[in-house]
């Protein structure tokens, strides 16, 4: 059988780097499930596709929810029949605070979103790479600077961060007798909504604030779409793509 198009599923498409990554895979000629929490920022990333938006289907989906994960793969499915890539994207932070300050229920929040939505749609993608024809495709999780250094008062994102590490080397184990290949993106200072604030300064590793410099979202957008573009007996195992002069190589 010949793949035609490619089809991938981003979560987190609302905003972002999964917004910015999930236009950049329509503009390649992807197919594309756009999932994510918030019908209108999905809406307003199938807008933003312009005379691409046939090519994507929006598909509201809360990642902590293992049966909405499964209807988003369904649905995957039953529109494009199979599946490509998994960009695991959907991640949340928490309050700048100490251990000791951080509520529980904070915690457990960011551990659901960014770790067990992850291992959920990991597993429910494996499922359906290992069963098409022909069989195999690829898992890019996004893992962050953060999976190898934390910020100070992050001991909830570096943590799962840390864990998608673990994921990922594990996917990549399994996934070899079934042609499926998975990767893990590190992204250090994408400039973003959420990332707005490193203008403005923030915490250092001696606790001082400072501003720091952020890249265009769209290199991590192209870094993505040239992870796939290999064949699938070769893989891009880790890259962390930063700004280049933000404070990650050297002493803090």
């Amino acid at each position: 059988m010949t793949i035609k198009s490619k089809t991938a599923v981003v979560t987190g498409a609302g905003a972002g780097i999964g917004r910015a990554v999930a236009l950049t895979l329509l503009g390649a000629g992807y197919q594309v499930a756009l999932a994510g929490r918030n019908r209108k920022t999905l809406q307003e990333t199938l807008d933003l596709s312009g005379d691409k938006a046939s090519s994507a289907r929006v598909v509201p989906t809360d990642v902590t929810d293992p049966a909405a994960v499964e209807n988003l793969f369904s649905v995957v499915k039953a529109e494009f029949g199979r599946l490509d890539l998994l960009f695991n994207n959907a991640g949340i932070g928490a309050p700048p605070v100490t251990p000791d300050e951080l509520d529980i229920s904070t915690w457990q929040n960011v551990v659901n979103t960014n770790l067990n939505g992850s291992f959920y749609c990991a597993r429910a993608a494996f499922a359906m790479m290992r069963a098409q024809d022909p069989m195999g495709g690829r898992i890019i999780n996004n893992g962050s600077i953060s999976a190898h250094v934390p910020r100070p008062y992050s001991i909830a994102y570096t943590s799962t961060k840390h864990a998608i590490t673990g994921l990922t080397r594990s996917l990549s184990l399994d996934g070899r007798p079934f042609d499926i290949a998975c990767g893990q993106i590190d992204i250090g200072n994408a400039a973003t909504p959420m990332t707005s604030v490193m203008q403005k300064g923030v915490p250092q590793a001696n606790l001082t604030m400072a501003p720091e410099p952020t890249m265009d979202v769209e290199n991590v957008a192209s870094a993505v779409l040239y992870m796939d573009s290999l064949s699938l007996d070769a893989n891009v195992q880790f890259m962390t793509i930063m700004a280049t002069k933000m404070p990650y190589i050297g002493r803090g």
